[in-house]
């Protein structure tokens, strides 16, 4: 018999995990950005050029759309290869939104991965990287409450509208306290075969007793 699968998370912060499918996905998200040398061969794999001709080079000063995957693999401080530019939701006008009323903003129109992929963005040398990094803290502190909240009314509802207008961390949030919700709903009307302990713990159980053995 076949083991169950589990999804695998994202990774945290500014690194990747390359088995997690939304972070596979968040790194195909593109960022606008300037060719600052020669880049042979590339034309073609950006949409820029034909296979094989003599213009498969992107020249200098190439204004680019670049997969984030791909714009890590080629930024480099010293050799100046390309550099990026900030999406416009990561920039002052929408930091100044963000901090008067975090809750207004539909995060999935704007990128479905607001939080992951902004967080990518303080890979690369940019002056503002430290007013990104608390204006994404303080979105998702600011809409954190009103998610989970959510997700504790809405038992046995159509949630699609509630869900439309965030990112995919937040929906997996709420999809979590959906499940918390619909577990103890469960329990107490006594349809709960037993108690399971969480898989958060079992996990930091397993940690520990690594630590100790080594």
């Amino acid at each position: 018999m076949s083991e169950a699968y589990f999804p695998v998370g994202p990774g945290l912060g500014p690194e990747e995990n390359f088995l997690s499918l939304d972070d596979i996905l968040m790194s195909q998200e593109k960022l606008p950005g300037r060719a600052e040398s020669s880049l042979p061969r590339l034309a073609f794999a950006l949409g820029q050029g034909a296979a094989g001709g003599s213009g498969d080079s992107i020249p200098e000063g190439s204004k680019l759309e670049i997969p984030m995957w791909l714009a890590k693999g080629l930024h480099d401080s010293k050799r100046r290869i390309i550099s990026v530019e900030l999406p416009k939701i990561y920039k002052e006008a929408w930091r100044t939104v963000f901090s008067a009323d975090a809750n207004v903003v539909d995060l999935h129109k704007m990128g479905p991965y607001y939080y992951s992929f902004g967080s990518q963005l303080l890979n690369f040398d940019n002056p503002e990287n430290p007013e990104i990094a608390q204006t994404i803290l303080q979105t998702f502190i600011s809409r954190f409450r009103r998610i989970m909240d959510s997700s504790q009314n809405a038992y046995n509802e159509d949630t699609s509208m509630l869900v439309a207008r965030l990112d995919e961390l937040e929906r997996a949030l709420f999809r979590a306290g959906q499940k918390g919700l619909n577990d103890f709903q469960c329990w107490e009307k006594g349809q709960a075969s037993q108690i399971t302990v969480s898989s958060l713990v079992q996990n930091y159980g397993k940690r520990k007793f690594t630590d100790m053995d080594g």
